[in-house]
C-alpha cells in the first residue's frame, strides 16, 4: 500500500478560517500540525491516505501527495476568491494611510538619511555619488539640493536601494522630504500586501492571512523604516519578494514532478520505468526560481547582508524538492534531487544573482570619474591584467569596502549587539526635538517631538516565544511552513553574530522581520484550532486571536506618537519609554 494525502474541501476550511493541514508538502503525511487533521484509524476504509499500488502514480494520486487538494487559487468559489485578494489588499490599504500621513514631518533629514538621500539625489544628477560641502543639510533641507560638488563620494553600500529613494525624488521632487520618502513608503505599504498573501499562501486561512498584514501594518519598528528613508527597507521588501517566488517554485515544481511522474506512469502500464525511480525525471527550467534569483540579486545589490538570505533560501529550496522526489516515491531521492534539482537551482539562483548584481552598478561603470573608476589604469597587474580595467577597479572598489566593514566598530549611542534585537534591548533614535511652548502642537511648558525604532513590544516579544514553538514543530511535527520560516529568520539574524566586534543597530533586524510575523501568526493559528475541532473550540479560538490582534493594534495606537514625530507632552513621552535604555 502506498501513502496519499487527502484532505476534506479546503474551500469550506478557508471560508470557515481554520488553516488548511500541510500534508501537500509535509515530511510526515501522518504528523498532525496547526490546522491539520490528524488521520483516522481503522483499516483502509478509514484511512483516506492509503491508496492501491495501481494507483500510486496516477495524476491524481501524485497531486494530493505532492501538493494536496486544492491546487490553484481557481479551486475556491468565485466569492472566496474575491476575499482572497480583498483582505491582503484592506491590511495593506490601513499600512498605506499610516505611512503616508505626515510622511514629510519632519521636513529635515533624519538619522542616516543624511547619507542615503542625498546619495540618490546625486544618482539622479551623474549615475553615481558625489561630495556635498560641508552643512549640505541645512541646504537641502531648504529645498536646495543644487549644492553638489562634482567630485566623487566613497561609499560602501551597493546602488538599488539608492536607486529606489532616487525614483521617489524623481517623481516628487529632491526639495521636499516627501518625494526623498515616498519609495520607502510605497515599498513598506507594498511589502504588507506581500506578507498578507505570503500567510494566505502558507496557511491558506483568511483570518490569519489578515492578522499577519495588520501585525505587520501596525508594527512600530516596521513603521518606521517605512517612514525614513534608509536601505534596509528595500532590502526587506527583495528578501520578502524572493522568498514568495519560492513559494510559488514550490509548488510548480511538484506539479511538474506529479505530472512527469503520472506520463511515465501511463506509458508503462501504471507503474513509471525502474529507472525513472530510480533518481526521478528532469524538471526544465524553474521560471519563478529565476525571479526569486533576480529579487536576491536585488537585495544583495541593496546591502551585502542579503548574501546570506542568498544561501539560506538556495538551501531551502534544495530541501523541498528532495522532499517532494521522497514523498513521490522516488527510491534515490537524494542522489537524484541533488543532481537533477540541486545544480539547476545553484545555477537559476546565485548566477541570476551574480548577474543582476553586477547590473546594478551600470551608473558607475558608465561614469568617468566615479570613485576607484579608474584605479586599474594606475595600478596595472601582472596577475590580472587579462580582466577588464573597470571590473579590476571595481574588484578593488569591494575589496576595500569589505575592509571597511570589517572594521567597522567605533562607537556609537544606540549601537545594539544582536543579542538584544529580540527583546527591544537599545532601539535606534533617528529624531529628537523639544519645541517650545507656543509652537504647533504644543500647549505645556515641555515637550517632545521623537521618532524611535522601537517594534510593538507585545509583537516582538509574542514572536520570539512562537520561534521556541516553531523549532518544536519543525524537529518533532515536521511541518515544512515552520520550518521555512524559521530559515528566513535564521538568514536575517544568525549571520550578525558572527561579527561581534562590529557596530550593529537594533533597525537592521528589519531584513527579517516579516519571518517573525509569520512565526507569530503560525502560532495565532495553533491558537484558532483546527476545522475538525468542536464549535465551542473553533469559536474560543478565534475569539482569543481577535483580542490578540485587538491588544497590538490599541497597544500601536498608544506607540505611535513616537514613531511619527507627533509633538506631545514630555511626559507622555516618558511613559512611552518602558525601558531606560530606551532613551
Amino acid at each position: 500500500m502506498t501513502q496519499t494525502s487527502t484532505q476534506p474541501q479546503e474551500a469550506a476550511r478557508l471560508s470557515a478560517g481554520h488553516p488548511a493541514p500541510p500534508a501537500a508538502g509535509q515530511d510526515s503525511p501522518e504528523a498532525p500540525t496547526s490546522g491539520g487533521e490528524t488521520p483516522m484509524e481503522g483499516g483502509p476504509a478509514g484511512r483516506p491516505w492509503i491508496s492501491r499500488p495501481a494507483e500510486a502514480f496516477t495524476r491524481e494520486a501524485l497531486y494530493a501527495r505532492l501538493l494536496g487538494e486544492v491546487r490553484s487559487w481557481r479551486d475556491y468559489p468565485p466569492s472566496l476568491r474575491l476575499w482572497m485578494l480583498l483582505v491582503p489588499v484592506l491590511t495593506a490599504v490601513a499600512g498605506g494611510i499610516l505611512r503616508f500621513v505626515r510622511l514629510d514631518a519632519p521636513h529635515k533629514l533624519v538619522f542616516d538619511e543624511t547619507y542615503y538621500v542625498k546619495d540618490a539625489y546625486s544618482f539622479l544628477i551623474s549615475g553615481y555619488e558625489r561630495n556635498w560641502p560641508d552643512k549640505a543639510n541645512d541646504s537641502f533641507n531648504a529645498g536646495d539640493p543644487s549644492v553638489l560638488l562634482p567630485s566623487p563620494e566613497y561609499v560602501v553600500h551597493p546602488p538599488v536601494g539608492k536607486w529606489m529613494i532616487a525614483a521617489g525624488m524623481a517623481l516628487f521632487g529632491a526639495d521636499n522630504s516627501f518625494g526623498w520618502r515616498f519609495a520607502a513608503a510605497f515599498t513598506g505599504t507594498l511589502s504588507i500586501l506581500l506578507l498578507a498573501l505570503i500567510a494566505l499562501k502558507l496557511f491558506r486561512s483568511l483570518p490569519l492571512a489578515g492578522a499577519a498584514g495588520l501585525l505587520l501594518a501596525v508594527d512600530g519598528h516596521h513603521l518606521v523604516m517605512s517612514r525614513t528613508s534608509l536601505l534596509d527597507i528595500f532590502l526587506m521588501f527583495w528578501i520578502l519578494t524572493a522568498f514568495g517566488a519560492l513559494l510559488l517554485d514550490r509548488d510548480d515544481g511538484r506539479r511538474r514532478l506529479a505530472a512527469r511522474l503520472a506520463q511515465a506512469a501511463a506509458r508503462n502500464g501504471g507503474q513509471p520505468p525502474a529507472q525513472m525511480l530510480l533518481t526521478g525525471p528532469w524538471l526544465g527550467i524553474r521560471w519563478w526560481r529565476l525571479a526569486a534569483g533576480i529579487c536576491l540579486g536585488l537585495a544583495v545589490g541593496t546591502k551585502w547582508s542579503g548574501l546570506f538570505f542568498l544561501a539560506g533560501f538556495g538551501l531551502l529550496t534544495v530541501i523541498w524538492d528532495l522532499s517532494a522526489r521522497r514523498v513521490a516515491g522516488i527510491r534515490g531521492w537524494i542522489s537524484g534531487g541533488a543532481i537533477k534539482d540541486g545544480i539547476p537551482a545553484f545555477l537559476s539562483t546565485v548566477p541570476v544573482a551574480f548577474l543582476v548584481y553586477g547590473a546594478t552598478w551600470t551608473g558607475w561603470f558608465r561614469s568617468e570619474d566615479a570613485y576607484f573608476r579608474r584605479w586599474a589604469e594606475s595600478n596595472p597587474s601582472a596577475e590580472w591584467g587579462w580582466l577588464p580595467d573597470s571590473i579590476r577597479s571595481l574588484a578593488h572598489y569591494h575589496r576595500e569596502a569589505y575592509t571597511f566593514h570589517q572594521g567597522l566598530g567605533s562607537e556609537h549611542p544606540y549601537e545594539a549587539s544582536a543579542w538584544s534585537w529580540l527583546v527591544l534591548g537599545r532601539p535606534t533614535s533617528f529624531f529628537y526635538e523639544s519645541p517650545e511652548q507656543g509652537t504647533p502642537g504644543c500647549a505645556v511648558a515641555k515637550c517632545t517631538s521623537a521618532i524611535l525604532s522601537v517594534g510593538n513590544p507585545l509583537i516582538w516579544w509574542a514572536a520570539v516565544i512562537s520561534l521556541v514553538v516553531l523549532l518544536f514543530w519543525w524537529a518533532g511535527r515536521r511541518d515544512w511552513r515552520a520550518g521555512a520560516i524559521l530559515a528566513g529568520v535564521g538568514a536575517g539574524y544568525l549571520p550578525w553574530f558572527l561579527y561581534p566586534e562590529r557596530t550593529m543597530f537594533y533597525f537592521y533586524a528589519v531584513s527579517f522581520e516579516p519571518f517573525l510575523v509569520l512565526a507569530l501568526v503560525y502560532c495565532l493559528g495553533l491558537v484558532l484550532g483546527r476545522a475538525g475541532d468542536p464549535p465551542w473550540r473553533r469559536r474560543a479560538g478565534l475569539y482569543l486571536v481577535a483580542l490578540f490582534v485587538a491588544a497590538a493594534v490599541v497597544l500601536s495606537s498608544f506607540f505611535y506618537p513616537i514613531w511619527a514625530a507627533e509633538v506631545i507632552p514630555y511626559d507622555a513621552w516618558r511613559v512611552r519609554m518602558w525601558m531606560p535604555s530606551w532613551i
